[in-house]
Order: structure tokens, then C-alpha cells, then sequence
């Protein structure tokens, strides 16, 4: 038998997360340049709507660059492009995705 304790972070385990879902976005793009968005949706666990409204902003906001591929999209990230919160100014987005790729911290000059 299960105790409430354990019950409880099985429940609680799964209600947040240390990234955002921008954040996890650029990791699958990172992973897979030439992922479709019903992909992406599905591996970040968000709706196809959102993850386009979340590339959309990226790609406004210069940190990632969307172009055509046949019928696909490709989409490269910048990773010398710098984080938008204050708190994380002096940080690129290849030092975000660095780690989080097993690659440590991204080299921007490769963008």
C-alpha cells in the first residue's frame, strides 16, 4: 500500500518545472532543427497552437532564425543571442542549451 506522503509526490513530481516551456522549445529545435510542431508539441507537452506562438516569439525576439526547407521549416537558434530577464542578462542561449544538450556551454561564434 501506498503511503499519502508517496501518493503526494508522485502528484506534486509532475505540476512544475525548473524551465519554461520557451526553454524547452529551443531544446527540442536544438535537438531537431527540422522538427515539425506537432512534435515539438507533443515532446514538450503543450498544444501545437502554443508552441507556434512560442517560436513566433523566439523569432521575433532574434533567437531563432525560421526558413524553408522543401516543405519544412528549419529553424537555427542564436546562440550568442543574450536571455531577456534581468536576472539572466549576461547569460546567452548557448549557455543555456550547453548543458542541457550534454554539450557544456554552447560556442557562440557556431551560430
Amino acid at each position: 500500500m501506498r503511503s499519502m506522503s508517496t501518493s503526494r509526490q508522485d502528484r506534486d513530481q509532475g505540476s512544475w518545472t525548473f524551465l519554461s516551456n520557451h526553454a524547452h522549445v529551443l531544446v527540442c529545435l536544438a535537438r531537431d532543427p527540422d522538427a515539425r510542431l506537432r512534435e515539438v508539441a507533443e515532446r514538450v507537452g503543450i498544444t501545437e497552437r502554443a508552441v507556434h506562438r512560442i517560436i513566433t516569439e523566439l523569432e521575433e525576439g532574434g533567437v531563432i532564425r525560421r526558413s524553408r526547407s522543401g516543405r519544412r521549416n528549419h529553424y537555427d537558434i542564436d546562440l550568442s543571442a543574450t536571455m531577456r530577464h534581468p536576472l539572466e542578462a549576461e547569460c546567452t542561449v548557448g549557455s543555456l542549451l550547453g548543458p542541457l544538450l550534454g554539450s557544456g556551454p554552447a560556442d557562440p561564434s557556431k551560430a
